[in-house]
């Protein structure tokens, strides 16, 4: 209870105070990597306190030298906080609509300059993720996807939807499999309880969507899920840090 009380203070501070400086920026018209840097500052606050290091494997898969659409499983809010923390370069995170509904982090979100995705109305959708494509196009930045569309709450990995695979088509950028490990035992499903532990990042080798097209960008889609889905059967009892 001691843990869970720490890192709810703290990610409270972080979110006041890495948010609060993300909404007078844009406030001021500030714009640039300066986001990517706050987003940082937040997670690694928050993955501080509640004692969960972090290790990465491929990083040399995801440096900050191009365009790249990152797909990720999801399990917890952690995976947030481990992508967050150390994804080189400028990036975004795209999500649900309904983040933007919470108080002052919806807005610092927003300032941020992350994406937010409103499932309810198709045509909104696909206007958001071209934006998305734009962006990342223009800057050579990253966006963040999770395709699974939620978290599981098995931890295995779900049917992902087509989403991120046509904005990595119609953008022209590689898409990064991307699969976190450790961060389901840390805080499961309807539960706030934190149990430390250490999380494995596993950077797949990017997959150019320059081979297929909008009308199959299925095919894409299948080869990374099979890609994860590999990964995470080769990975699930890895053992955490001494």
């Amino acid at each position: 209870m001691i843990r869970v009380i720490w890192v709810a203070l703290v990610g409270a501070g972080a979110t006041f105070f890495y948010g609060g400086r993300a909404i007078v920026a844009s406030l001021l018209g500030r714009r640039g990597p300066f986001y990517s840097d706050l987003t940082r500052g937040w997670a690694r606050a928050i993955l501080r306190a509640s004692g969960c290091p972090v290790v990465l494997h491929g990083e040399e898969h995801v440096r900050a030298d191009g365009a790249r659409v990152i797909v990720s499983n999801h399990v917890s809010w952690f995976d947030v906080f481990a992508l967050a923390s150390v994804v080189p370069g400028p990036y975004a995170f795209v999500a649900k609509k309904e983040l933007e509904a919470v108080p002052f982090f919806g807005r610092a979100w927003k300032a941020a300059g992350h994406v937010s995705i409103d499932r309810s109305d198709r045509s909104k959708a696909i206007a958001s993720l071209r934006r998305a494509g734009e962006r990342i196009r223009a800057e050579r930045s990253a966006v963040i996807i999770f395709p699974e569309g939620t978290r599981s709450r098995t931890g295995r990995l779900q049917p992902f939807k087509k989403g991120a695979f046509m904005l990595a088509v119609e953008a022209g950028v590689p898409v990064v499999p991307t699969v976190v490990v450790g961060s389901y035992d840390i805080m499961r499903p309807d539960t706030w309880k934190v149990r430390p532990s250490t999380i494995h990042l596993h950077f797949c080798e990017p997959i150019p969507a320059g081979c297929v097209n909008a009308e199959n960008a299925e095919v894409l889609m299948d080869g990374v899920h099979a890609r994860m889905a590999q990964v995470l059967r080769e990975t699930e009892s890895l053992p955490p840090l001494p």
